[in-house]
């Protein structure tokens, strides 16, 4: 493979991302409760500059996305929800479908609970319209009202990923010579706050996000 490839670039920042967040989760895991992770305690590689030095506990920022039924999708619309987040694009042929396969496991473990909600954002909304996304909600099975599969602009879905979810190593602004390719899951509690990252594409993984996704839940009850 061409080490100049963004593709063999993403396998090399996927490996170091894990590393970092492995290392991250047991520095601030306070006993046997999930982490609340801020910036200043994350390897700074993760990241984006514009939010190194930012202050208080960092929350999901705005966002005007739309998903595949059409309907627009706001963070006021996801505020009180436990939310697993990823980014992923529907021509992915390597690791998007086992993580979309990972992601019909966990719409089906909270099937009936409407405080959890999936969002799977497009890194290429330019060729990932509603339609395009409407197809592959099919396809997978996707539930309007538990996953959303999330389109709009390219700049704010890559600054999203950047500076809200912390889910990629690699800089970048957006652009069309730009590329997030990430296996990565990102746990987000209902104030908004992030509470675990996951390797999408590993059934164990994904076991345990399940499993921190109904101790939320039960933070959520008390």
């Amino acid at each position: 493979m061409n080490k100049n490839s963004p593709f063999f670039r993403a396998g090399i920042f996927a490996s170091l991302f894990a590393i970092a967040v492995t290392i991250g989760y047991f520095l601030v895991k306070p006993g046997n409760e999930l982490p609340i992770y801020r910036p200043s305690q994350l390897d700074q590689r993760l990241v984006d500059s514009s939010v190194r030095n930012e202050q208080g506990e960092h929350r999901i920022k705005p966002f005007n996305l739309i998903d595949q039924d059409g309907d627009s999708l706001f963070l006021r619309d996801v505020q009180g929800k436990v939310i697993l987040a990823d980014f992923f694009f529907t021509t992915c042929g390597s690791i998007c479908p086992k993580m979309s396969r990972q992601m019909v496991r966990v719409q089906e473990a909270f099937l009936d609970d409407d405080r959890v909600l999936l969002l799977s954002h497009s890194v290429t909304p330019e060729t990932d319209s509603v339609p395009v996304l409407k197809a592959y909600a099919e396809e997978y099975g996707v539930k309007h009202d538990r996953w959303r599969l999330l389109t709009g602009d390219r700049k704010q879905i890559y600054r999203l990923a950047r500076t809200s979810y912390f889910a990629v190593l690699d800089q970048g602004d957006g652009g069309p010579d730009d590329f997030i390719h990430t296996e990565n899951f990102v746990l987000v509690d209902p104030l908004g706050r992030l509470r675990g990252f996951y390797d999408g594409t590993k059934k164990d993984e994904v076991d345990q996000a399940i499993k921190d996704m109904r101790t939320l839940l039960e933070e959520v009850k008390g």
